[in-house]
């Protein structure tokens, strides 16, 4: 068995299997652990700045990796006109150093704010270090990498896609850069350790809330001299 075969045919479905079967028994044995454990109470100035730009470099960052995924062939038509392919790449490098940003704040938060410290967990620390090298692997990919949108849609998209067909194609990775392979074990790395981390929060959406009957506030606040006149 060669390292290719394991990490790219073998590893990628036992994080997935791992990753479902935790999840389902968390939700169901340990439904209120389904939590971001907010400690924006705490301190909020770090969180703000950190948050803020991670969440958007890396929801526009994931978003152009699905829709690259979906559309690959659309996607190498938006790059076949030159300055279409500069702007995404621009943007894309953009988003990078956005998230980058953002983990770096939020790994000095955590380390750095004693009241931070102490609510924070082994697995906190695990699962930002993992966003962290995951991140850098991406920027690394996208400076010394050039137009790596386009080699997504012919080579990493094919790959995923044979991994769900159950017949991984391991010569559409076998000679990528270690940089790029690295940010794909490291995305399976990610699927594995979400059941285990506060990060599963994100599948808990409130989509009850859709059809749920609107709920009626009322206010039953007696002014202070009213409540005088009542005592």
């Amino acid at each position: 068995m060669t390292i290719n075969t394991l990490l790219f045919a073998i590893f990628p479905y036992m994080a997935i299997a791992v990753a479902i079967i935790v999840t389902c028994l968390r939700y169901f044995n340990y439904r209120f652990t389904y939590s971001s454990l907010s400690s924006q109470f705490l301190e909020s100035k770090q969180l703000f700045w950190g948050s803020v730009s991670w969440h958007y470099g890396i929801l526009a960052i994931l978003t152009a990796h699905i829709i690259g995924f979906l559309m690959p062939r659309s996607l190498l038509a938006w790059n076949g006109v030159p300055w279409r392919l500069y702007v995404l790449e621009s943007t894309g490098l953009a988003m990078g150093f956005l998230s980058l940003w953002g983990i770096l704040v939020l790994i000095f938060r955590r380390i750095s704010q004693a009241r931070i410290r102490v609510v924070t967990s082994p697995m906190d620390l695990i699962l930002l270090l993992a966003l962290l090298v995951q991140v850098v692997a991406g920027v690394w990919t996208a400076i010394f990498y050039r137009w790596g949108s386009s080699w997504y849609a012919t080579s990493a998209v094919p790959y995923l896609r044979s991994l769900f067909l159950f017949n991984p194609d391991l010569s559409l990775v076998a000679t990528l850069p270690i940089m790029v392979k690295v940010h794909i074990v490291g995305a399976f790395c990610l699927v594995l350790l979400l059941p285990f981390t506060r990060l599963v929060h994100f599948l808990s959406v409130p989509l009850q809330y859709v059809w749920r009957p609107p709920q009626v506030v009322v206010w039953n606040q007696r002014s202070a001299s009213g409540m005088g006149e009542h005592s």
